[in-house]
């Protein structure tokens, strides 16, 4: 085992400090880039290796799977291999999981619940309001779920929602909540939020439980403290209440998912929760260099909110200046991110793998996206389909959860008819109805129905179960899919996990069932995904086989989009500035800074949401390493409409000095101009940047000075040359914000709104 010099090489001061603090609540605030998972990590260790704590009495909670193995990662190479394999590490949700898996028959529920992710919870929550007889279109099942999930979150059952309702809308999701949490019961699942609730109800009511779990982690740290939520608070605070050895790790500079349920008021209370805490703050900077952190730095310390005074740095040195760059509208901006990497990767400094571009809202990506396309500019984009997201892995899971459920409803209606075979919507549609007035689940229903197939007692299939009985066709395809899923749950019984889905895609048809609804290239490639899962399989092959398949299906549910990451491909990686809170690249560009954007427009009237939005730019601009790009937009197209956009307020928090902007090399502006199409025609070589000396963050240059007295040049009938577009006829011309904006007729070209500034437009009749 490693002695005590090993596990503090290498660290600084303030980390030693950290690692080798007194038993008892310690709460360390580490600064972004600071070295807290390496504290974390050494923490554990130290535990472990100097104090000689046994690892089966510590718990480590991570905010993402990732995290958790690299934290297994280091202690292996730390203690040497095996030395902290009886500790507990994971996620809050695969944490609760695992308790609840043991201990959920106290609450009289059965061990085996399917755990639904956000696809699964939707189709639920779809299933709810047509049995209220609710209108989607007026009544959106996203929105509601949220409602219900926010509740869940801050530890509001049904019942307090209902009588703390006070609108319309709050009395429709009291009524879903409540046929939302029967749905679940009655398929034995649980969704993501109920593995937090149902653990902290656990061990409130059964307080044997709850000190066994106290005997047991008698150590425990949490990472991320700032981003926990009501629940995840109580169940940390239940865990140490008996011997107050919480060690905790986080930074209220970088709270960023309140939509989530975070609240940033847990670690703001952490000493008044716990008066004998030590707190340690790491300022030191491994990441970025000086002259990024002072920007990030900047902004930060105009935030509104009550915080620690933190003041980073770094032996990195000051580095590139950090560049502001204004493109003309989203598309130009997209082409000015493009053209500045194709430059850095040409110098033979950057790959593509080292770059990320991030933005407030997923639908930026968009022109992010085509301005890399025609480029062949490889690039990833975080948050699009996963692949358990993908129908036909989701259609295979769903065979297997009900190898291990059969009361899974979602699952069940999911590939009742899939391969396809004779069971229509309908059909579907009355088993639910059927199976919801017995109170009992599809599986069951079908069941009865075998029952009366084969003459046993029928008195309780009146309805849609008699008439499905005499319909020969229908009967026989149910009942075939009957035997199927207990042909399934039979060989889950006998078969290690490789070989049940072996057998399961031999059975189903799996692969023939592709090529003939996909054809041979398509069904193909889904085929071969179907395939990776198998390969996925091979992971669990070690474990026992009892427990195999339930440790596949719980870890693939709570897989996250940061997960999916594949950091070794060398591609440009593009991401939202939330899903991007953990990770580091040499160069990041965050575009779109806006009023509007970021800071988005649902914050601005409120002081704690703006200072979230101000804490998302620090977490942003902290994640890159050697250089970083600021750009917004002269106009942006929003709801199909091109606006002016006004810079976002958080660039005037930095003092000029602190930023370079960037000016293009003259090529002709007006060609970016087009404003029907929203799409610039801006010139598709690789324009380089050069840097002028640095300007405060203020209105572009290239705007005209407002003069509302000053007349149109151009006027309708007029003839007149573009460069670009060539002739054209003037429809109309008027002023816009102190420029001309001329509509102009062109010859095979089409109507386009020019901006006279920019268009060089001129009179035929001059030539």
């Amino acid at each position: 085992m490693s002695d005590e010099p090993d596990m503090l090489s290498g660290l600084n001061p303030v980390q030693r400090q950290a690692v080798t603090v007194a038993p008892g609540p310690v709460l360390v605030l580490a600064g972004p880039g600071s070295g807290k998972t390496r504290v974390l990590t050494h923490r554990v260790a130290y535990l472990i290796g100097a104090q000689r704590v046994d690892p089966f009495t510590i718990l480590a909670v991570t905010f993402t799977n990732k995290a958790a193995r690299e934290m297994r990662e280091r202690l292996d190479t730390l203690l040497g291999a095996g030395q902290a394999a009886a500790l507990t590490v994971g996620t809050f949700h695969r944490i609760c999981a695992r308790f609840l898996r043991r201990d959920i028959v106290h609450l009289g529920r059965e061990r085996d619940f399917a755990i639904y992710d956000s696809d699964d919870q939707l189709r639920v929550m779809r299933r709810v309001l047509r049995d209220l007889n609710l209108d989607e279109k007026k009544h959106a099942p996203r929105a509601i779920h949220s409602a219900i999930s926010r509740a869940k979150n801050e530890l509001v059952d049904a019942d307090a929602y209902s009588r703390q309702a006070r609108t319309y809308f709050d009395e429709v999701v009291a009524r879903c909540f409540v046929r939302y949490q029967e749905l679940l019961r009655d398929a034995n699942a649980l969704d993501f939020d109920d593995l937090l609730v149902e653990t902290v109800r656990l061990l409130t009511q059964h307080p044997d439980v709850l000190e066994r779990y106290q005997e047991r982690y008698r150590h425990i740290l949490a990472d991320e403290y700032q981003d926990t939520n009501r629940a995840q608070y109580v169940l940390l605070k239940q865990l140490a209440a008996k011997y107050r050895n919480i060690f905790v790790v986080g930074d209220e500079d970088q709270s960023v998912y309140a939509f989530r349920g975070a609240d940033i008021r847990n670690i703001q209370s952490f000493e008044r929760d716990y008066p004998e805490a030590q707190v340690i703050m790491l300022e030191q900077n491994y990441r970025s260099t000086q002259a990024i952190l002072d920007v990030a730095q900047a902004v930060i310390n105009r935030s509104a909110q009550r915080r620690h005074d933190k003041k980073l740095w770094t032996r990195n040195g000051k580095g590139v200046q950090v560049q502001l760059i204004e493109g003309y509208d989203q598309d130009e901006e997209a082409q000015l991110v493009a053209s500045e990497i194709a430059r850095l990767v040409a110098s033979g400094d950057y790959r593509y793998g080292d770059f990320a571009v991030m933005y407030r809202t997923n639908a930026q990506s968009r022109a992010v996206e085509e301005a890399f396309i025609p480029r062949t500019m490889p690039h990833i984009i975080v948050g699009g389909t996963r692949f358990y997201e993908r129908k036909e892995i989701k259609d295979a899971l769903a065979y297997l959860r009900l190898a291990l459920n059969p009361l899974d409803n979602i699952s069940f209606g999911r590939v009742m008819n899939w391969p396809v075979r004779g069971i229509g919507q309908r059909t579907q549609e009355d088993l639910e109805r059927r199976a919801s007035a017995l109170g009992i689940p599809i599986y069951t229903l079908l069941q009865m129905l075998a029952a009366g197939a084969n003459g046993a007692d029928a008195a309780d299939m009146d309805g849609a179960v008699r008439e499905l009985v005499a319909a020969p066709r229908t009967r026989n395809a149910l009942l075939s899919f009957l035997a199927l899923i207990d042909d399934v749950i039979n060989q889950r019984n006998t078969l290690p996990l490789g070989a049940l889905i072996d057998w399961l895609f031999d059975r189903v048809g799996f692969r023939e069932a592709l090529l003939r609804e996909y054809g041979e290239e398509d069904g193909g490639d889904r085929w071969n995904n179907v395939l990776e899962l198998r390969n996925v399989a091979e992971n669990y092959a070690n474990l026992p086989r009892e427990n195999q398949l339930a440790t596949l299906l719980e870890e693939v549910a709570l897989v996250s989009d940061v997960d999916s990451v594949q950091e070794e491909r060398d591609a440009i990686t593009c991401i939202t500035l939330h899903q991007a809170k953990g990770l580091e690249f040499p160069v990041v560009f965050i575009v779109g800074l806006e009023e509007g954007l970021l800071p988005h427009s649902r914050s601005t009237d409120d002081r704690s949401a703006l200072d979230e939005e101000r804490r998302l730019f620090y977490v942003g601009a902290t994640r890159a390493k050697q250089r970083l790009y600021l750009l917004h937009a002269f106009r942006r197209t929003v709801y199909g409409r091109m606006n002016m956009a006004t810079p976002s307020r958080f660039l005037q928090d930095i003092p000029p000095d602190l930023l370079q902007t960037a000016a293009k090399r003259g090529y002709a502006l007006a060609q970016q101009a087009t404003m029907f199409t929203g799409r610039t025609s801006l010139d598709r070589g690789k324009p380089a940047l050069r840097t002028r000396p640095s300007v405060a963050p203020a209105p572009a240059t290239r705007r005209a000075a407002p003069d509302a007295q000053r007349a149109v040049a151009f006027f309708a009938g007029q003839k007149v040359r573009h460069a670009h577009f060539g002739e054209g006829i003037v429809v109309s011309s008027k002023l816009v914000e102190g420029d001309e904006e001329v509509t102009v007729a062109f010859v095979g070209k089409g109507v386009r709104r020019l901006l006279a500034s920019f268009a060089n437009l001129q009179r035929a009749e001059e030539e």
